[in-house]
């Protein structure tokens, strides 16, 4: 029911910067809610920053005052753009979009971020 095209992430040294983007579409419903979660190896899926229509956002503590999440409504795209990072931050980004608030939801492929020396 829902497409997705993801792309950005790679490779980067700690401090560096990278940015995600993703646009879903859909004829079945209007997007409620999109954002990224992430997945790294050996532990579970944990949201990173999700932005509902009206604008208000949720972060992680982990990517306060670091990671700006933002969305074009009229595009169905949202972007992750990624500062100062973390060894820590190397997980596989996913893009998530929820129909509405009690869901359901639909997941892209993932990209991978890997943050190293």
């Amino acid at each position: 029911q829902v497409q997705f095209v993801e792309s950005g992430g790679g490779l980067v040294q700690p401090g560096g910067s990278l940015r995600l983007s993703c646009a879903a579409s859909t004829r079945s419903f209007t997007i409620y809610g999109m954002g990224w979660y992430r997945q790294a190896p050996g532990k579970q899926r944990e949201l990173v920053a999700i932005i509902v229509s009206g604008g208000s956002t949720v972060y992680a503590d982990s990517v306060k005052g670091r990671f700006t999440i933002s969305r074009d409504n009229a595009k169905n795209t949202v972007h992750l753009q990624m500062d100062s990072l973390k060894p820590e931050d190397t997980a596989v980004y996913s893009c998530n979009v929820r129909a509405s608030l009690s869901g359901p939801d639909y997941w892209g492929q993932g990209r991978q971020v890997t943050v190293s020396s």
